[in-house]
Order: C-alpha cells, then structure tokens, then sequence
C-alpha cells in the first residue's frame, strides 16, 4: 500500500496517473455537446449504489473507467456555454494548475510551519485586494470556503465591535434582496429571529438608502442597536448594487458597521470599464469577495476583508500545540490568528497563478464581456413579446418569465414556466435557474461565460417557449 503514498520514490508514478485523469478530463470537455446529459438522480443513484467500496480497483486506469461511469459522464459541465443557470463560472486553466500544485504539495494555511511561503502568498494576494477595494494601510483578511463563511465572520467581528450586553437588542439591516446567508449567521451568532431587518429595494432591486434611514431611526428610538448594515453588490438573483456611499454615510451618521457583501460583484474590482460601479465600498468596514465567481476561479477560492485589521482578532485563539501567544512576540504570520478555520487548503494559490499568467485586467475584461452579453440578453428579452423581464442588468444576471400570448391564469403561467425549466434540465440542451418575484415562478440566466452567445441566449429562449408552450396546449386539451 506504500506504493500509493506521493513521495520521491513514487513521483514517476504520481506523474502517469495525474496525467491520465488530465487526458481523461480533456477528452470529457472535447466531447462535451450540451452542458447536461440529463441522467435522473432514479437513473444514477443505482450505478453508484453498485459500487462496493469494500472491494477496491488497485488500478487508476480502472477507477478512471468506473468514474466516467459515476460521474464524469453526466457531470453539470459549466464550461459549455449553455449553462446558463447559477453563479459557477467557467475556470482559467492558471488557476486549474494551480489547483494541481496545492492538492499535491498540500499545505495547510494554518500555521507558518505547515506552509511557510504559502502564507507569504496569500497576504499578498489579501494586501492586493485591499488596496483594490481602497479599505487602507490598516486593512487585513483572509481567504475563506466562500461568501457564507465570510459573511459570517464579517457579522462576528461586528457582533463583537458593538460590545453589547443584551444581544437580542442587536439589529442587523439587509435589503430584501440580500443574500441568505445574513440570516443565516445572525441565527449561528446567537441574534435571535428577529435581528435581521428587511430593507425594501427600489425598481431597480435595490437597497432603498431612504428607507434604510427611517429603519436605522426606528431601532435607535426602540432603544435597539443597529449592530451592522449589509450592502449587496451583485444580489445572487438580479446582480443589483445597493446605493454604497448613501448607505456609507448612514453608517457613519449612527455608528454602524458596513459590510459589503461582494461575492458576486468584486469581479467589477479588476474591471477596465465598470469599476466606477463599486464607488463607495472603500468606506465598509468588511468585505466578502468570491473570487470563484467573477474570477473566474475553481471552488474554492474566497475572502473576508476589513478596514481594520486590529478586529480581526474577535476570531483569535491560541492553543499550545498550534499557534502559542509567544509567536506573536515572535512576529511569525499564523493565518490561523485570523480565520474561523484551522486546517485550510492553500487556495489562494489558484489566484495567484492566474494574476501571474493573465493579469488583473485578463480577468476585468472576461468579466466585462459576460456583462455586456447581459446587456445585450436584455435587449434581446426586452423586444420579445413572449416575455417579460424584470430589471435591467448592472452586472450579468437576466430575470425573465415566459408570459403566452393567449391570457391565462398566473399560476398556469408559474406552471408553465416551472415545467420549462425541468423539461429544459430533463434534455440537457440547456440549464437555467429559477426563483420567485412577487411570489411568481420567473426563470433566470447567470452569464458568467465568455463563451455564450447573444445567439446561444436567443436559441434557450426559443426552447424555453416551446416548452412552455407544450405544456399549456397539453393542459389545454385535457381541460376541454
């Protein structure tokens, strides 16, 4: 069993079967018609409920074959530029050989004995971020799993920095539009069910700065504290960007920490031509960017940074064995000091290799590219009488719903736009998201590939019709 341990006497080794999962992979993408084979979790959960752990392949070459069985053959593949649906983007082949370096050398970004020049490069990749960002020369962070954990590590150090006795009187202020994950962490911080305030949006779906104002007012004169206000740039359903500096000047009028929730919209931070759409973020407090969004990054690859260093230290624990306080007096850089996580793969390298291959304005102008597509998918969806689309796009989201030109009830049209979208996943042709506005069932395209077409978008939206127009003139005849 030695034989399979990665070392200097198994390199060659290690060296034929990574490379055979390479060919292996290659060929998959080479091949790859549509982004989904359309294989039903009834279809596949007896292939992979076959396979007897217990009783190993002892060959690479064979466990290769078994998996194009149980996986690879019917993957999601979000390189094809029909996966339209949610916020998986396309990777950089930088980033993938990055991916190969840290699975292989596997450090780990806790400490400076378990990654040395690892650690030297992830806060230079967090000091790069920062000075993107303009939060200052006191501004620190780390890498995290992803927008989730960074916003609640973001609402923890604001939790601590308001230093109050009673934490049910801690308010936390989000739009309506925010991201899931702001209560999710008020509920694992211990802020009771009531802490998160709903903010409304505007037409644009965005944060109501006048609205946030009376709500900010209200908890003060209730004798309740406004612990923290989440700005979104880039909402997980329409890429809407709250107003930032209104919302920066109402933190600083009632003392309340600012936390801009870019996982999707830090894309914009490498932009040529759209940066300007970010003004403002440089006054939050924290900042949540996903890099394995708008990056163009493999999961995972993320952060949470701050303004002030200094409070990162809410996430601070010492243990003999790992990071003692005497390595602090020793100026050796424990990542460990700041993160919610002890073990921690060495992600930050993938981000690394892809500034030092393609550059910062490689990675702007792949983003631009998907959001002008947007620009263009919403004239396209704006001159077409079958649907309607709710709000012009600020950065690469589309929300639409398919609306029949004879007049039916809106729960037959949610129907018909639900049972498009499955049939649409069912033919693996395309793959598109779904969500509710105004309690309606609307679809959704996330454009994150460069690679879609305005005609790729024209031809989805072609199937999506049909779909739905299947299934209403079969509802049709079993109602007469």
């Amino acid at each position: 069993m030695r034989a399979h341990l990665l070392n200097d006497t198994t390199a060659e080794r290690y060296r034929r079967s990574v490379t055979e999962g390479v060919e292996r992979v290659a060929a998959q993408l080479a091949a790859t018609q549509k982004p989904f084979s359309g294989v039903t979790p009834d279809a596949l959960a007896p292939v992979v409920a076959a396979v007897d752990l217990d009783r190993p392949l002892g060959d690479a070459s064979a466990a290769l074959d078994e998996l194009e069985r149980v996986y690879l053959r019917d993957a999601v593949y979000f390189h094809h530029p029909r996966y339209l649906a949610h916020l998986n983007c396309p990777v950089v082949i930088p980033a993938v050989l990055g991916e190969a370096v840290l699975s292989a050398v596997n450090s780990s970004l806790d400490t400076w004995d378990q990654s040395a020049g690892g650690t030297l490069i992830e806060r230079k990749l967090i000091d790069w971020t920062t000075a993107r960002i303009g939060l200052g020369a006191n501004a620190d962070g780390v890498f995290t799993s992803g927008g989730t954990q960074s916003n609640l590590q973001a609402l923890l150090l604001a939790r601590e920095e308001a230093k109050a006795e009673e934490l049910t009187k801690l308010r936390v202020f989000a739009s309506e539009c925010s991201h899931f994950s702001v209560q999710k962490s008020a509920t694992l911080l211990g802020l009771g069910p009531d802490a998160v305030v709903s903010v409304p949006c505007d037409r644009e779906k965005r944060m109501q700065a006048v609205a946030l104002a009376a709500e900010l007012e209200r908890c003060r004169a209730e004798g309740l504290i406004p612990m923290a206000v989440v700005a979104t740039s880039g909402t997980t359903d329409f890429g809407s960007i709250d107003p930032l500096p209104e919302i920066a000047a109402l933190c600083e009028q009632y003392d309340t920490w600012m936390h801009v929730d870019a996982a999707y919209g830090c894309g914009l931070l490498t932009s040529p031509t759209r940066r300007a759409l970010l003004n403002g973020i440089e006054h939050a407090d924290s900042v949540t960017v996903d890099y394995h969004k708008s990056f163009f990054q493999p999961v995972s690859s993320s952060a949470v940074l701050v303004r002030d260093g200094a409070t990162l230290r809410h996430a601070t624990y010492h243990a003999d064995y790992l990071n003692p306080r005497r390595t602090i007096e020793e100026r050796i850089p424990n990542q460990v000091d700041k993160s919610l996580q002890t073990t921690r793969r060495f992600d930050a390298l993938k981000l690394w290799m892809t500034l030092r291959v393609m550059g910062a304005d490689g990675i702007g102008e792949l983003f631009d590219e998907v959001c002008d597509l947007a620009a263009e998918g919403w004239q396209l969806l704006a001159a077409d009488p079958r649907y309607d689309v709710v709000v012009e796009p600020s950065l690469s989201t589309l929300v639409f719903r398919y609306i029949p030109e004879r007049i039916t009830s809106p729960t037959e049209i949610d129907r018909a736009n639900l049972h498009a979208r499955k049939a649409l996943f069912a033919s693996g042709e395309a793959v598109v998201a779904g969500t509710s506005v105004g309690g309606r069932q609307y679809l959704k395209f996330t454009l994150l590939n460069p690679e879609t077409t305005v005609r790729d978008i024209a031809a989805v939206l072609d199937l999506i019709a049909g779909h739905a127009e299947q299934y209403l003139g079969e509802n049709l005849v079993h109602a007469s």
